[in-house]
């Protein structure tokens, strides 16, 4: 991401996030889709444009990429997001409470589905190109609407209703900010394997598998020694398997 001074766009009764530097912040309404907002004027804003909605039940935010690789091996900047947004969730949990994701793009919380990540890149991009932008965008759940929604979904659940130390969007979002710099360092430092074993670290355990992640993002499993099935990232971040089309949060 490139480095530019932030800037601040201020909402009644919502703090200023506090994000590092090479974060520019942009904030919308509540009734705002901070996904599609990001992924229609990503070109405008450029790299590191967080983008923002302030709601009291979900933090919603999508952030600009601009990766300088082919697009075919730029999607892996996904698993650098999500393990920066699994790390924030971590830092916030209540101690040894479980958080792990289901390939691709899923974090469950004891059990539940809390929310999870997204890509975006132009269309009709060359695969073997640099992509003009990239926006990675998710959304966790940080309350339960009501409680009559609980019973109705035993499995539901939200930062609130798992004790979280703070359950406000802010403090996500910019735990989320400080931790994909640190990724972002790693993988400029180390190459992409640190930030594989770092998402697999999170992956929810299968008996006997062990995965790798290929240079296109693909998921590889293997077990007894045997590579036995190939998961294509390309194919997964067109299907969502957290997300609910109608309300842009968490499915029930």
């Amino acid at each position: 991401m490139q480095r530019e001074q932030r800037r601040g766009i201020s909402k009644h009764n919502m703090r200023t996030l506090d994000l590092p530097p090479p974060f520019r912040l942009l904030v919308l309404r509540e009734v705002g889709d901070a996904f599609a907002y990001a992924r229609t004027h990503a070109s405008e804003l450029g790299a590191g444009t967080l983008v923002f909605v302030g709601r009291l039940d979900l933090a919603e935010f999508a952030v600009v990429l601009e990766p300088e690789e082919p697009l075919a091996s730029a999607r892996r900047a996904f698993y650098a997001c999500m393990v920066a947004l699994g790390d924030a969730l971590a830092a916030l949990a209540p101690p040894e409470k479980p958080i792990v994701v289901e390939w691709p793009d899923a974090i469950y919380i004891d059990g539940g589905l809390i929310g999870g990540g997204r890509l975006a890149w132009p269309d009709h991009s060359d695969e073997c190109a640099a992509a003009d932008w990239l926006v990675f965008g998710a959304a966790i759940r940080t309350a339960l609407p009501s409680r009559e929604e609980s019973g109705l979904h035993p499995l539901l659940t939200s930062l609130a209703e798992e004790r979280f130390d703070d359950v406000s969007s802010e403090r996500l979002v910019e735990g989320f900010a400080r931790h994909l710099m640190v990724a972002v360092d790693r993988w400029q430092e180390g190459g992409f394997a640190p930030i594989a074993q770092e998402y697999i670290a999170k992956l929810r355990p299968e008996n006997g598998a062990r995965y790798d992640i290929g240079e296109n993002g693909d998921l590889g499993i293997w077990r007894a020694g045997k590579r036995t099935e190939s998961r294509k990232l390309l194919t997964a971040l067109k299907a969502l398997s957290w997300l609910d089309p109608k309300t842009g949060g968490p499915r029930l």
